[in-house]
């Protein structure tokens, strides 16, 4: 069944950075109809996507919080996504997780994930 793995949290000082990674098994990226996104949920908030990029990496979205700090690149061979996240801060404080979307389209729908993974939690703090 497909499934996506992700990976490279962690902790860090404010200033830090992070790249996390994202194993997709049981189908190619570009054969999938939906492309590949991260979102990330801190304790008491809603889900918030964070980047996406289309499936044959033509288009690529962040959202404000994040833009100039974090990108979104992928590894076609090994079928896998990565974050890397820049000048991290505590507001970054978070589960990421990586999942298939409707569309990337730079709204960032809270409605519009399919499935994830377990979800690898980064913490920012001092």
């Amino acid at each position: 069944q497909s499934q996506l793995a992700e990976s490279g949290g962690g902790s860090v000082q404010p200033g830090g950075s992070l790249k996390l990674s994202c194993y997709v098994s049981g189908f190619a990226l570009e054969d999938y109809t939906t492309p590949i996104g991260w979102f990330r949920q801190a304790p008491g908030k809603e889900r918030e996507g964070v980047s996406c990029m289309s499936r044959y990496g033509d288009f690529s979205a962040y959202a404000d919080s994040v833009y100039g700090r974090f990108t979104i690149s992928r590894d076609h061979p090994q079928n896998k996504i990565y974050l890397e996240m820049n000048d991290l801060k505590p507001e970054d404080t978070a589960v990421y997780y990586c999942s298939a979307i409707d569309a990337c389209d730079g709204r960032f729908n809270p409605n519009s994930y399919k499935f994830w993974g377990r979800g690898t939690q980064v913490t920012v703090s001092s």
